[in-house]
């Protein structure tokens, strides 16, 4: 059974950091490209940042870049996601997805599995 389980979610001022973990299992974690993405209340589903299994390059929405990291573990078949700066606007729920393929891709049309969210609350 595959299961992506997300967490680190939490409520933080603005400026703090937090990091997400996505635990990964039931599939060969080594060959599949990981996203992170987020949905705000009444907003679609976007692409925050995403990491290749194949050379770990990765992608970063413009409005998260210099703050956020993405890194993979493929020893602990886990990805994260370090915030930091974080602002109000980074208020959404989180998730991680697998994509099959190795290279990323934004698109969440493009993912195959998915964990089912963490919160994220910044608040001003």
């Amino acid at each position: 059974e595959v299961q992506l389980q997300a967490s680190g979610g939490g409520l933080v001022q603005a400026g703090g950091s937090l990091r997400l973990d996505c635990a990964a299992s039931g599939f060969t974690f080594d060959d599949y490209a990981l996203g992170w993405f987020r949905q705000a209340p009444g907003k679609e589903r976007e692409g925050v940042s995403c990491i290749s299994s194949s050379d770990g390059s990765t992608y970063y929405a413009d409005s998260v870049k210099g703050r956020f990291t993405i890194s993979r573990d493929n020893a602990k078949n886990t990805v994260y996601l370090q915030m930091n700066s974080l602002k109000p606007e980074d208020t959404a729920v989180y998730f991680c997805a697998a994509k099959r393929m190795p290279n990323w891709s934004a698109l969440r049309g493009d993912y195959d599995y998915w964990g089912q969210g963490t919160q994220v609350t910044v608040s001003s």
